[in-house]
């Protein structure tokens, strides 16, 4: 069973190049940066309002730099590694912040650990480090919708007209998104899954036609 490519773009093929300043690159940096000055303004400073524009500005990055990537031919290999990383960094600390403000209940940020928390023991098992898999489509969506959820929720706190339809609408969204985050992730599982036995089942087959190795002659016995 497979969901929606688990960490590939079908019919698409991309080319990452040894870049590293570039323009998609600069913009995940700008979305790391947005971190903490949101953890700032909601636990320090108690103003939504800005933490609504810093949580839009680092969604429009998102969407952004990947534009450019894809469409000035501008991928790289660090870009590969930081924008999930920076993904994963702005989803988990947002989260943290918004518990630690008592906005949300403690249950979702679990929701959103649990599968991350799951995946990082695959990847250091079988990788020891980075799998390089490309971003999933439905990755990107649920990550979309948790950082559009996140900025109606932080609105309904403020005292505006309609903040009971904008509450309804966020946990709306952000539902929508706890549902792609978990399939993201089973996702992300078989493709680990798939990535790691193959590396190394390659591994082993290398060393058994190594012929630096030495061979043991048929008819030699053991001790």
């Amino acid at each position: 069973m497979r969901f929606i490519g688990a960490g590939s773009r079908p019919g698409h093929d991309q080319v990452d190049h040894d870049l590293i300043f570039t323009v998609p690159n600069f913009l995940t940096i700008v979305r790391f940066m947005g971190v903490p000055l949101f953890m700032w303004l909601v636990l320090a400073r108690q103003d939504y309002g800005l933490g609504v524009v810093v949580l839009v500005v680092m969604a429009g990055t998102d969407w952004v730099d990947g534009y450019i990537a894809r469409r000035f031919n501008q991928a790289s290999r660090l870009g590969r590694v930081l924008d999930p990383l920076a993904d994963r960094l702005a989803l988990i600390t947002v989260a943290v912040t918004l518990v630690a403000a008592g906005v949300i209940h403690w249950l979702y940020l679990f929701a959103l650990l649990v599968p991350d928390a799951l995946l990082l023991v695959m990847t250091l098992s079988y990788f020891h480090g980075h799998p390089d898999l490309p971003v999933s489509v439905v990755g990107k969506i649920r990550t979309g919708l948790l950082l559009v959820g996140t900025p109606l929720l932080l609105l309904s706190k403020l005292d505006l007209p309609g903040s009971g339809a904008l509450y309804v609408a966020a946990w709306i969204v952000l539902g929508l998104g706890l549902v792609g985050h978990w399939i993201a992730a089973y996702n992300y599982f078989w493709a680990i899954l798939r990535k790691g036995r193959k590396l190394r089942s390659g591994q082993a087959g290398s060393s058994e036609t190594d012929p630096a190795r030495p061979k043991r002659h048929p008819d030699a016995g053991s001790n």
